[in-house]
């Protein structure tokens, strides 16, 4: 169980070997990066008025230049945000005899405790976190492996989920409507498996030296994230820049699935974490992805003489196991490369 960073971060001054990247992975002086000016902010309340046409424009611009974009006024109530956050705050400051008994390396639990990351034992570098993932959809058929401890767990989480779920088909939809597809059509096998994976990254006596998370594109559909401080940096331009922490606000993040499926007229956004030296960082992620046998491939309606089809097709499982492979390997390619035609 020592193996859990947030039961003995505290206890150093240095950062122990295993957890220092190399020079050229490390955030170095770029912990505190320029905040990237190209991220809109959206204001979902505007949606369905006058400014809908604009609006939608606004996210394809950001999906086609970086693959990420903001959400306020969403939906998802800033009370049940904050029980949200509250909560995983306290989870993680439970005593370590009490987290115990969550700890696990099995990624096949329903629900489990983690930390670092999946590559960690092949290249011998920790990432500076520890990680609760469970999945939410169908709540009924997720629930009852979910903790008791903290009280509400299941109660808070479970409204939280189902109401970033609502979130994330009405993103989908107006995606769609920017697309020039039917409505719907990332609706049920598209987007049937909902993920949820908190993140805590304890402070870090020598942030520069390492990272919270790699480098790398979510194998998803779509990510939603909250952040409660800043942390989050994307690649753009050939630089990392920083994603602005705003209060109450979901980062969406294009993924894999959605390149693939627009044609590569949706961009999947590569990104980090770095981590800071004063206070812990907990960000809430949701993964919506397809069911496991769905066929993955450009939409016919977005490919014509004039635009190639760009993807090969490709069973969602197949992806996702190779993807997962290639993390555990250390491997930094984009697994998406495999499958471009």
């Amino acid at each position: 169980m020592s193996t859990l960073l947030s039961s003995w971060y505290r206890s150093v001054e240095t950062v122990p070997a295993n957890y220092v990247f190399s020079e050229d992975k490390r955030p170095g002086g770029d912990i505190a990066a320029p905040v990237c000016k190209d991220i809109p902010v959206i204001d979902l309340s505007r949606v369905d008025g006058i400014d809908r046409h604009e609006i939608i424009q606004k996210i394809m611009v950001a999906n086609q230049d970086s693959g990420m974009f903001q959400v306020i006024n969403h939906g998802v109530s800033e009370e049940l945000v904050d029980e949200t956050m509250n909560l995983f705050e306290e989870f993680f400051n439970m005593p370590t005899e009490d987290k115990a008994i969550y700890y696990s390396e099995d990624g096949s639990n329903a629900f489990r405790l983690c930390t670092s990351s999946l590559n960690y034992r092949k290249d011998g570098i920790n990432t500076w976190k520890d990680s609760v993932k469970h999945d939410c959809h169908p709540l009924e058929d997720n629930i009852q492996s979910w903790p008791e401890r903290p009280a509400r767990y299941r109660e808070v989480v479970g409204a939280y989920s189902v109401e970033v779920r609502k979130l994330s088909l009405r993103i989908l939809d107006l995606i769609c409507e920017g697309l020039g597809i039917e409505l719907g059509y990332f609706g049920d096998e598209l987007s049937k498996l909902q993920d949820f994976v908190v993140h805590h990254y304890p402070p870090c006596p020598e942030p520069g030296l390492v990272l919270g998370v790699g480098s790398h594109t979510d194998a998803s559909l779509l990510t939603l994230l909250q952040q409660n401080i800043y942390g989050l940096q994307i690649f753009k331009d050939g630089q990392w820049l920083g994603v602005e922490p705003i209060p109450y606000a979901f980062v969406i993040n294009i993924s894999d699935q959605l390149e693939v499926i627009s044609n590569g007229k949706l961009k999947s956004a590569r990104h980090r974490v770095v981590t800071n030296d004063s206070v812990s960082r907990i960000s809430l992620v949701t993964f919506i992805s397809p069911s496991l046998e769905s066929i993955i491939e450009p939409e016919k309606a977005l490919v014509s003489a004039s635009e190639l089809r760009l993807f090969k097709s490709f069973r969602y499982k197949e992806y996702r196991a190779i993807y997962m492979a290639n993390l555990r390997e250390g491997k930094g390619t984009p697994t998406l490369e495999a499958y471009k035609l």
